[in-house]
């Protein structure tokens, strides 16, 4: 028997024998500046070095390498890293150069800007030394204006050559324009054949993602004199021009600066709040405008490898962030309404009322197999999702004429629930990929191995899940509200609809184990229970598909070492079959996932569960100096003091550093009902972050604080003329 063995190459392919093998590059050390739709990826040195490492914008990299080294002098990297969510600085020590003492003398800086289209890189070289000196600045830039989805795929690419011009380089195809211009001018650019993959990363490492063989590398290269105590300076502007444009519009800046204005927090726990300000941030730097009216912004999923629209992503986000405003919300609603589907169209998955999974400017492949259009309608959970975004985004003070011109698409979301959502009558909601090149799960957890039995077997489709009936359950309900309170008919009927929903949930998906009784994550093909015990529960609670001791069996299941790591919850239950810490929905944790089962167990009363879970969460926060990423290794806190990342993950992510807009309503019992003039704040498990004061939150235009003293009482401020309950102060 021959046997093949797999080597890295470092071009993001592990080579064999036989075909090579495509490997997604990983990202846990990348440093990423961000300014949607545009982007920096970098080591933590601050090289554009191979590998993922690029300036992006709209899908496309710009830049596959910009690398600063000084030439026959070692480059010692000292400190690096992002300084907000669209800036960061690096600094090296040039060792040996004006030296009198063991202390270094000589520094390079590289302080980075990203905006739209452009990418800025100051460079400073200090001599604080007693001596003059000199050194050789060579920068070296490469482009392979290679699609998002080549490198996310780890698929090798080919430099393409540039023209050379007195300031710099320009590289372009048919589509794409990519200039890097000096100032000053260098003292010479030339054009260099590319070295082999890897050879040029001026001690960066580039884990996978095509790092650009072939063609030529260009080098800018500057002979720099510094006096004793001098300094030298030089920018470097690289700018995008893209012929046929990104698929969404930067942001206006108002809205960037609008989406967490004057939201702080400060606590007995600087570890929330510095996740808190460190969220804001990086939220503002994913925001993109709807190129259908550019007033209509929302959050992009994550980055770098969704810097785009997608509808449970977005949706999610918003949510979690209603108690910063409702613009977010409105325009998310918006922009997805316009591209509601219309009519059914089986390439896309597009069917009548339905919302959309995600929009790209040239659709993606995801592997040999899987192939998504460009707009692509293949989720079960985003439709529901829509229209209780739109009833909670009413009660915490969206205006009334806004929430009223969307009715008709939350009718039409509510009918697609009902039919094309059920298509086999059942009752409940399920999925098929019916294009047999989408996605095979359709849920969050949308990974082929994320729906299976306890023992390991995978489900096969169609496929109901749990939290999507509950996503059902409580956008039958607010549907209802929303059209009682608008004189529109059917209320009464959807509120039967939730209500028989509600019962057949209980018939069906409640089974048991040595435990005791749980909910299955999903029903199969055969309409029995996929028992796997997983996050997913924790979606159910607080939407009123549970009664008070099914929601009670619930949070225990959910406090239980099994699923709570210490720093969140797993998402497949450790010891189940095919649990794995380092599997994508089978084992690791998900901040958003967390943090929506915190709400959830705060809203039904189970604030120790929901305390624990929050902990975990602040306590991973720290380790990822407040940037918590898509999701990270669910080995938890019995083996590891801190969490292990998954190498992988997007970081920023929308839902989350929404999370902790979630965590901090939970911790503040926050309710809103801005239609009947009140607001609830009952902060049941803010213990460990007391004494805690929250100031920019908003109920509609009002913009209001919550301070809680040391004892746990709440106090409110800016909203007079409104009710605030429990029994307690008023607002002042």
């Amino acid at each position: 028997m021959e046997t093949t063995v797999k080597t890295h190459d470092g071009t993001g392919t592990a080579s064999t024998s036989a075909a090579p093998v495509e490997l997604q590059p990983f990202l846990h050390d990348a440093c990423l500046t961000i300014c949607a739709p545009s982007m920096a990826v970098s080591r933590p040195d601050g090289q554009l070095a191979g590998g993922p490492d690029g300036f992006y914008h709209g899908d496309r990299r710009g830049l596959a390498r910009l690398t600063v080294v000084a030439e026959g002098v070692p480059n010692a990297p000292i400190s690096g890293g992002p300084d907000t969510a669209d800036s960061a600085s690096f600094r090296s020590v040039l060792r040996g150069l004006a030296e009198h003492s063991p202390d270094p003398a000589v520094t390079l800086e590289r302080q980075r800007r990203v905006e739209a289209g452009e990418l800025v890189e100051t460079l400073i070289v200090v001599n604080a030394g007693r001596t003059s000196t000199s050194v050789q600045l060579t920068v070296r830039a490469a482009s392979d204006l290679a699609s998002l989805e080549t490198v996310k795929g780890g698929r090798p690419t080919r430099d393409v050559s540039p023209e050379r011009q007195r300031d710099g380089l320009i590289w372009a195809d048919e589509e794409l324009t990519v200039r890097l211009a000096a100032e000053p001018a260098p003292d010479d650019v030339r054009s260099v054949p590319a070295t082999a993959p890897g050879a040029d990363r001026a001690g960066g490492s580039g884990p996978g993602g095509g790092s650009g063989s072939g063609g030529v590398t260009g080098e800018l290269s500057y002979r720099v004199e510094l006096a004793a105590g001098g300094r030298w300076t030089a920018t470097l502007r690289c700018t995008v021009e893209d012929e046929r444009g990104a698929a969404f519009r930067p942001a206006p800046p108002a809205a960037r600066a609008a989406l967490a204005a004057d939201a702080g927090l400060d606590s007995a726990d600087r570890g929330l709040d510095h996740w808190f300000a460190r969220s804001c941030s990086d939220l503002g730097s994913l925001l993109l405008a709807d190129p259908l009216d550019a007033d209509d912004t929302f959050l992009a999923a994550g980055a770098p490898w969704f810097l785009t629209l997608f509808g449970r992503d977005s949706l999610i986000a918003a949510r979690m962030l209603l108690p910063l405003g409702t613009d977010l919300a409105a325009g998310t609603l918006r922009t997805l309404a316009r591209r509601q589907g219309t009519r059914t169209d089986p390439p896309t998955e597009e069917q009548p009322g339905k919302i959309l999974h995600e929009v790209r400017r040239d659709g993606l492949r995801v592997s040999d197999e899987i192939a998504l259009p460009p707009c692509y309608y293949g989720t079960v959970d985003a439709t529901p999702l829509w229209v209780t975004l739109l009833h909670d985004a009413w009660r915490w003070g969206m205006p009334a004429e806004e929430v009223e011109r969307l009715l008709p698409h939350a009718e039409s979301a509510l009918r697609w629930m009902e039919s094309h959502g059920d298509a086999d009558g059942d009752g409940f909601l399920e999925y098929v990929d019916s294009t047999g090149r989408g996605l095979s799960n359709q849920g969050w957890k949308d990974s082929g191995d994320a729906v299976r039995h306890s023992d390991g077997r995978l489900a096969e489709p169609p496929v109901a899940l749990c939290e999507v009936q509950a996503y059902a359950h409580e956008a039958a309900l607010g549907g209802a509200a929303l059209l009682r309170a608008f004189g529109r008919p059917d209320a009464d009927r959807w509120e039967e609809w939730a209500a028989s929903l509600k019962s057949r949930f209980r018939d069906r998906f409640w089974v048991e184990d040595a435990q005791g009784p749980y909910p299955a994550i999903a029903l199969g093909s055969d309409k029995q229970p996929l028992d796997a015990v997983t996050s997913n529960m924790g979606h159910l609670l607080g939407t009123g598909l549970l009664d008070e001791h099914e929601s009670r069996l619930v949070a225990e299941r959910l406090a239980g070492p099994e699923l709570d790591s210490g720093f969140g919850l797993r998402t497949l239950a450790e010891g189940s079959g095919g649990y794995s810490p380092l599997g994508y929905h089978i084992g690791t944790v998900w901040p958003h996932d967390t943090a929506t089962a915190v709400q959830g167990l705060s809203r039904a009363g189970h604030h120790a569960a929901a305390e624990s879970l929050a902990a975990g969460l602040v306590r991973a926060s720290v380790s990822f100096d407040g940037r918590l990423p898509e999701l990270f290794a669910g080995h938890g806190t019995a083996l590891d003091a801190r969490p292990a990342p998954y190498p992988a993950a997007c970081r920023p992510q929308a839902w989350a550093a929404a999370s902790v807009v979630a965590v901090l309503q939970a911790v503040l019992g926050l309710e809103a009902d801005a239609p009947a003039g009140r607001l609830t704040v009952r902060p049941e498990m803010s213990a460990a972050y007391r004494p805690l004061r929250a100031r920019g939150l908003r109920l509609g235009e009002r913009r209001f604080g919550v301070e809680v003293d040391a004892a746990g009482t709440p106090a409110v401020s800016g909203l007079t003329g409104v009710t605030v309950t429990p029994d307690g102060p008023a607002s002042r």
